[in-house]
């Protein structure tokens, strides 16, 4: 799988939580919440520790733009991610910060899919997109073995 099919099912798996959001009762949201977190962790991880610095790295000035621009949003996205988790269930505010995370991510989805990927594709090699994917894979097996022993999961 290359880094943009691994990042787009990323995407997918996230987009299938926020549908489930929606259409379940609010009791439910914080237990998806749980699932939704773990996917944005290790997405955003992976993106900030190998894609975004290969982009930066070798893509044009236009493509650095759009990659500096969603390391602002991955900052808002992990804000309200640490915002939701330190909110008791019950909090009015929960509903809201959610809804606004799912607003947001979808947002940064739209730009990376609409934009950056078309662009990468016109940039990068397939071999390299290739390596990248293979790079990004591991990476993401490493982060959810180092979380799962810090969870004492």
């Amino acid at each position: 799988m290359d880094a943009i099919e691994l990042l787009k099912a990323d995407h997918d798996v996230v987009d299938k939580l926020f549908q489930k959001v929606k259409a379940t009762d609010e009791s439910e949201h914080p237990a998806i919440f749980q699932k939704i977190k773990a996917e944005l962790d290790v997405h955003a991880h992976i993106e900030e520790v190998i894609f975004y610095p290969k982009l930066e790295a070798e893509g044009n000035k236009e493509l650095v733009d759009i990659v500096l621009e969603g390391i602002e949003e991955h900052r808002q996205i992990k804000m309200f991610l640490k915002q939701l988790a330190a909110l008791a269930e019950s909090s009015e505010k929960f509903e809201p910060k959610l809804k606004v995370l799912m607003e947001d991510t979808e947002h940064h989805v739209m730009e990376e899919e609409g934009q950056m990927f078309p662009m990468v594709k016109e940039q990068f090699e397939a071999s390299v997109l290739k390596e990248l994917g293979a790079k990004m894979e591991e990476e993401k097996k490493n982060f959810k073995k180092s979380h799962a022993a810090a969870s004492g999961k």
